[in-house]
């Protein structure tokens, strides 16, 4: 959806659903502009798009950085450049005419956040994972789970090992040619031929140990592949819910890469392990020495409510840390390249045997530990029960309030996909969307302490019973049902679920929730897909505008897409 990392313009136009407005209710027209302050062209830029929205119509600018999160900071990484094109876009936008609404706190996509302290990231339990002394270092058990990867031996084209293949000897073939290592890999190509939908993939079921950290590499080499974007590797739990989330992030063109994916088993003793291409449209990939081998401390967590215990084998004994071993950590965890990035994979240093300790080379220990999980393109959650999490919101709230004192604060609950899971969380005895709900109260009473008389603003997803506030949502622990209950009725809902935008509009107009319509999405039919918002919010109250939302920093459609909302709306237009 509303990604950190991607640039979203947001209109938004008195919907005319059901009322009329009133002589103090003037009809909203926002853009939702987010850029890098850091940048003295970025801030002329967003002058100029106000320049340019204000000769249109609009009245107000949404804006967000992600540097916003660490607006206190002190270490030299904020030039006096940066909060100088914070003042002269403030400036400028006074002089224009244009408000200026600051998003802050982004927890579903939490990078921003986490580049404060890394640590703050929710993370999944491992329970009790084998570990091996060996030179006075302990490490996982090493077993490779997948030894049908090498892809050597074939009956016809179709792979030994394997449960599953599409298209065995029409688009799945045994390559003796190109391969990676061995003598053979598995090619793909001509994917219709095996599969009707395009689908080029090998599937294999296997037996894993519950609440594990596990560690799938591949080598991977593709021709002109189209989608790119959809040749990843899916790991299924036996009731069909995904385990991993994240891109390979391969080129449609690339020789042989090692490829990773890290996952955690949860409660599952089995997984299916589903790799290639679906809905493939043309190319060739090859596919090779595959291997599943189980993971230690991989973006490893340490904080309040991320305990790590280290006992003998059979758990009798506790070793202590700083005694027994050396503190362990991930030194690259939430840092490489910058603050705030997670790699879905890098080796992680063992734990290290302190002199004296009761530990001895060849003995078996038990490690129970947290880690953190990436999700599609690096979307990592911060733990919404940390105070410390509060705190970076409260400071960025005060930065903010200084350049900008706005009237309206926009804060972003948006696709929470890991949540509920650590200990911290689990200890309050709350539903995931229990946690949420006090999230939200908190948030919004930091709001009005900072800025008494500000309104709030939050998406609509993780509140919405249609939409991602139900039970199974990716990673997070237990249902999210009842989370809308901690979002009071005075704030604003941006609505972006036009999968079932009617059932959604009349939920939160039936709490009394104000609603402003997230729409557009870079569509090429502007007029259809205003009028699609506009039939759902036929007689719905309380609807107030809509936002023009691009994925792609594409400004193109601003007055035509505010054109068509006026039309759809019984021609009402936001100038004064």
């Amino acid at each position: 959806m509303k990604k950190s990392l991607l640039i979203v313009v947001s209109i938004l136009a008195f919907a005319c659903a059901g009322r009329t407005a009133s002589a103090d209710e003037t009809p909203w027209l926002w853009v939702y502009a987010p850029t890098n302050f850091l940048v003295n062209e970025n801030a002329d830029h967003l002058i100029d798009l106000m320049k340019r929205a204000k000769k249109a119509g609009y009245t107000a600018f949404v804006v967000s950085d992600t540097k916003f999160a660490r607006l206190a900071d002190h270490n030299g990484d904020r030039p006096p450049s940066y909060f100088d094109n914070m003042r002269r876009t403030a400036k400028a936008a006074d002089e224009i005419g244009i408000e200026i609404i600051p998003m802050v706190g982004s927890f579903g996509y939490s990078n921003d956040i986490l580049q404060n302290d890394p640590n703050l990231a929710e993370g999944l339990a491992v329970r009790d994972c084998p570990f091996v002394v060996r030179d006075g270092k302990a490490a996982p058990e090493d077993a490779n789970l997948l030894p049908a990867g090498d892809f050597e031996t074939f009956k016809g084209d179709n792979p030994a090992g394997w449960d599953y293949v599409d298209g065995p000897g029409k688009s799945a073939f045994a390559d003796a040619e190109v391969k990676h290592g061995g003598k053979r890999s598995l090619r793909f190509e001509n994917f219709k031929a095996g599969n009707e939908s395009g689908n080029a993939r090998a599937m294999k079921k296997i037996a894993v140990q519950s609440w594990r950290q596990y560690h799938l590499s591949l080598w991977l080499k593709t021709r002109d592949v189209d989608p790119i974007g959809d040749l990843h590797v899916a790991v299924m739990a036996p009731d069909g819910h995904e385990l991993n989330y994240a891109f390979l992030g391969a080129k449609a063109t690339q020789d042989w890469t090692q490829e990773h994916v890290v996952f955690n088993s949860l409660g599952n003793d089995s997984i299916t392990v589903s790799m290639g291409l679906w809905g493939g449209r043309r190319g060739v990939f090859w596919l090779d020495d595959v291997e599943l081998r189980p993971a230690g401390g991989i973006n490893l967590l340490r904080r309040e409510g991320c305990p790590l215990r280290v006992t003998n084998e059979d758990g009798g004994v506790e070793f202590t840390e700083g005694k027994d071993f050396e503190r362990w950590t991930d030194p690259k965890m939430g840092v490489v390249p910058w603050p705030g990035n997670y790699e879905v994979y890098h080796a992680v240093p063992p734990i290290v045997v302190a002199k004296g300790s009761r530990i001895h080379d060849g003995d078996r220990l038990k490690v129970s530990y947290y880690h953190t999980q990436t999700v599609y393109d690096g979307e990592v959650c911060c733990c919404l029960s940390d105070d410390h999490v509060f705190k970076y919101f409260e400071d960025t709230l005060k930065g903010i309030n200084k350049v900008f004192h706005p009237k309206k604060i926009f804060v972003s609950h948006d696709e929470i996909r890991l949540a509920n899971q650590c200990e911290l969380c689990r200890s309050r005895k709350l539903t995931a969307g229990g946690v949420l709900a006090d999230h939200v109260r908190r948030c919004v009473k930091l709001i009005h302490e900072v800025v008494p008389d500000a309104e709030v603003i939050d998406w609509n997803d993780m509140f919405d019973p249609y939409h991602n506030a139900v039970d199974k949502y990716y990673l997070v622990g237990g249902t999210l049902a009842k989370s809308w209950e901690g979002l009071d009725k005075s704030v604003i809902v941006a609505n972006w679920n036009s999968g079932k935008a009617a059932e959604s509009l009349k939920f939160f107009a039936g709490r009394g929730n104000t609603q402003v319509i997230a729409g557009y999405y870079d569509t090429d039919d502007v007029k259809a897909e205003v009028g699609h918002w506009a039939e759902a919010a036929h007689g719905v109250t309380g609807v107030r505008g809509y936002m023009y939302t691009t994925w792609r920093n594409d400004y193109k459609d601003l007055e035509k897409y505010a054109e068509a909302v006026r039309q759809a709306t019984g021609g009402k237009d936001a100038r004064p």
